[in-house]
């Protein structure tokens, strides 16, 4: 049995098809079809109508890839790109028009939730109580918990694209002022998030997506053509040293740096400030960087809990709106005091 997973994110839309009837997903093909979303849209403001039609043009050609591989129609989101869009409606009824793939938006906090299941699953149970980190272009999703899903979650507007568009615009490289500014907006909207981690005070600490690789890459972790079951870690005092190095480059050469691709070289620097200061609030002196996030997430609750989990998100997805920005936090487990 195959199945496949779309991931509409704000640079690109990736696609895996795995095989599943073992109960993991073993992937057999992956694609990716570059839209850059977030360079055409500000930050809560609409999706472009050239932007849509290349969005089409990409979930359509994704589909055609995935038919071709043997799985069934995707299981396709978008990310806090589109959900953040006051079109979001709009947005994906056009998609489901005119490719016949049901796009939905996931809330921050179940996003979160799934990163969690996918981290779990690749850590083990060995890892005890576990911490997530992800970074996003829209969205800071932070997870913990003790067993397969979450204790409790929190998705936040601190997303690299974000708040790179927000605090440095064309300022390239920017003044140390706006660095500054960047780094206390994090603390004051990770406070309490950070607080209820360190008092769990978690055994492992995971990080995800492609700005933690990309960071751990630049300060040292083996590339990725070593492949997955390579241990990769990022430690606090060596991502505090690639952010003087980041801050003092345009972003044309930081695309030169280890790890650090073109297309997200304009906000490397927001990310590595985000990632910065939210392990060294929730004192994790390092993190794991786990290959396994959101996509595989999808897949191993679509095996786990069977397909009835995602229909009702579909149909959730078509008659509700979704909130303008991420819920804060959501606590699923009495007893911090």
């Amino acid at each position: 049995m195959r199945t496949s997973v779309m991931d509409v994110g704000s640079k690109t839309v990736r696609l895996v098809v795995a095989d599943t009837a073992d109960g993991v997903p073993l992937p057999v093909h992956t694609a990716k079809w570059r839209l850059r979303l977030s360079e055409q849209i500000t930050p809560g403001g609409p999706v472009p109508e050239q932007a849509v039609d290349r969005l089409v043009e990409a979930v359509a050609a994704a589909d055609r890839t995935a038919a071709r591989w043997g799985a069934a129609g995707p299981l396709a989101f978008a990310t806090a790109v589109v959900r953040g869009a006051p079109n979001r409606q709009e947005v994906l009824h056009e998609v489901r028009s005119r490719t016949d793939v049901a796009l939905c938006t996931l809330p921050g906090e179940l996003e979160a939730e799934l990163t969690f299941l996918g981290a779990r699953r690749w850590m083990g149970w060995r890892s005890g109580p576990l911490a997530l980190l992800d970074i996003g272009g829209g969205s800071l999703e932070v997870a913990f918990g003790r067993g397969r899903l979450p204790d409790f979650v929190a998705s936040l507007p601190l997303g690299a694209g974000r708040l790179t568009h927000e605090f440095f615009g064309e300022e390239d490289p920017p003044p140390p002022a706006r660095v500054r500014a960047l780094r206390r907006r994090v603390r004051h909207q990770l406070r309490d998030v950070a607080a209820r981690i360190r008092w769990e005070g978690p055994r492992t600490a995971v990080a995800t997506s492609r700005t933690f690789q990309q960071l751990g890459r630049l300060c040292g972790a083996a590339p990725g053509r070593h492949g997955p079951f390579v241990e990769r870690e990022l430690s606090c005092g060596d991502l505090r040293v690639a952010i003087d190095r980041l801050a003092a480059l345009p972003a044309a050469d930081r695309a030169h740096l280890p790890g650090i691709s073109a297309p997200r070289a304009a906000q490397s620097l927001a990310g590595a400030v985000v990632a910065h200061t939210a392990m060294k609030l929730t004192g994790l002196a390092s993190v794991t960087i786990c290959p396994w996030a959101l996509r595989e997430g999808v897949l191993l609750r679509h095996i786990e809990d069977g397909p009835a989990w995602w229909a009702e998100i579909t149909r959730r997805n078509e008659k509700e709106e979704a909130p303008a920005e991420p819920v804060p936090l959501r606590v699923a487990r009495a007893g911090m005091p």
